[in-house]
């Protein structure tokens, strides 16, 4: 299924169940309002497919589009981005075209990453299910989704600027993947996908030597992300029907400590 029509879809997405999380308001707003790219999302979207080999291609600014300081600024420039956007590719400078290779290159030069993309499968499986307890309509797009083996493990490619065991951690609960894996996990399960073994995160930074890691959340992490999942789809449902997408509140609240920061502090005590 193209990428486009996939996110173009009404189904509640991994990416929308944590906006609602965040806020039913945010979700609410991220649907009337078009993002606009950004270089970070571009340099993911390019790792992802030269590393799956499939998705949009890069296409390099030539050099004499660019300003004489190098940046994407003169009308030359922006003319060949917004052709190349609209010809469904990714357009970067020469500098940016040679991460990716490099960082390509690194994931599938990584044992574990290598075997995890070797498997009996696919790249950018989308799936689609109706949630059993709400009705809602959901979908999911794996990254590589197996399709046989004795111990399949879907995986989740990630650019990080750190993807270190310290660092991704962080990330994941920043960003909630454990809430996406819940979402995805659930929504294969209930579309009758193979049994799966696993789900596996890979992640290389976006800085040389563009180092990887390879992760799975421990049970703490697939408990609470499998309850999340299903709340944000308990929420979206209770706004659906009421039409009413809520902010932070509207009353003066009380904030504990987070744990991490306890944690932090104790940590710098010690040492």
């Amino acid at each position: 299924m193209p990428e486009d029509d996939y996110h173009r879809h009404s189904a509640l997405s991994s990416t929308n169940a944590r906006r609602i999380l965040e806020s039913p308001a945010k979700y609410r707003w991220s649907q009337t309002h078009e993002q606009a790219p950004k270089p970070a999302f571009d340099l993911g979207h390019a790792v992802h497919s030269k590393v799956l080999g499939v998705g949009a291609q890069t296409v390099v600014i030539p050099e004499e589009h660019l300003a004489a300081n190098g940046a994407v600024s003169t009308a030359a420039s922006k003319e060949f981005m917004a052709q190349a956007r609209a010809d469904g590719l990714i357009p970067v400078k020469q500098v940016i075209a040679d991460e990716v290779d490099a960082m390509a290159e690194s994931v599938l030069a990584h044992p574990m990453a290598a075997v995890l993309l070797s498997q009996a499968g696919a790249p950018e499986v989308s799936i689609f299910a109706t949630d059993t307890e709400t009705g809602i309509e959901l979908r999911a797009r794996f990254d590589y989704l197996p399709s046989a083996g004795q111990t399949p493990v879907a995986v989740d490619l990630k650019t990080a600027k750190d993807a270190s065991p310290r660092g991704f951690a962080k990330a994941a609960a920043s960003h909630g993947y454990h809430v996406q894996r819940g979402h995805y996990l659930d929504v294969h399960a209930v579309a009758g996908g193979i049994y799966l073994a696993g789900f596996a995160f890979v992640v290389v930074e976006t800085e040389a030597p563009y180092l990887v890691g390879v992760y799975k959340l421990n049970s703490d992490w697939e408990d609470l992300g499998m309850q999340r999942a299903r709340e944000a789809r308990r929420i979206y449902k209770h706004c659906l029907e009421t039409d009413d997408w809520p902010g932070y509140g509207d009353s003066m609240q009380s904030l504990s400590a987070p744990f991490w920061l306890i944690a932090d502090t104790v940590e710098a005590d010690v040492a």
